[in-house]
């Protein structure tokens, strides 16, 4: 599997997850939810996330790594702070990315959404070229889907996720994608 040009941008690198199933037959894919992830925990750049989204984790690696090791989840997509994006899951698939979850009334968010996590954490902004990919990704992600909700996981999961927490700048996010 492959991305979709069609859906993404031309410089989106795909890297396939094990982590994902097929959807509900006739679930329309609607709702963004986006977050934030760095492994180690506030480290930038290295290769943790891919690791834990290809089951690679190796828990001798960082202390951290030993309560996460076994975890099985994964994002359809992952910007790093240099912009570059990854995708892990085809988005006609179900990512594991929201875990129990809730949205306007309407569980299980992963059955409808696509997950976008963004390198970062919960205190410290993030760059200017990844909330650029991120509307270019969700313009096209929004020519292909009936995509007409845009969520943090913290909405989502309120009280068991904080992400993609209070640096990320929706006010910026919103005007770049009304920016046409």
């Amino acid at each position: 599997m492959q991305t979709d040009p069609a859906i993404c941008p031309s410089n989106v690198r795909f890297i396939p997850s094990p982590n994902f199933d097929e959807r509900p037959p006739g679930c329309e894919i609607n709702l963004l939810v986006i977050h934030n992830i760095s492994l180690p925990p506030d480290e930038f750049g290295g290769d943790g996330v891919i690791d834990l989204f290809t089951n690679r984790i190796e828990p001798d690696t960082h202390p951290y790594y030993r309560s996460i090791c076994g975890l099985k989840v994964s994002a359809h997509f992952f910007i790093r702070r240099n912009g570059e994006t990854i995708q892990f899951v085809p988005c006609e698939k179900r990512a594991w990315h929201a875990g129990e979850s809730c949205w306007q009334g309407r569980s299980r968010c992963n059955d409808y959404s696509i997950g976008i996590e963004l390198e970062g954490s919960d205190s410290v902004p993030f760059t200017d070229i990844q909330y650029a990919a991120l509307a270019v990704l969700t313009r096209a992600l929004q020519q292909r889907y009936p995509i007409v909700e845009i969520a943090g996981h913290s909405d989502v999961a309120p009280g068991r996720k904080t992400d993609p927490g209070p640096c990320f700048d929706w006010g910026r996010y919103r005007a770049l994608l009304s920016d046409r």
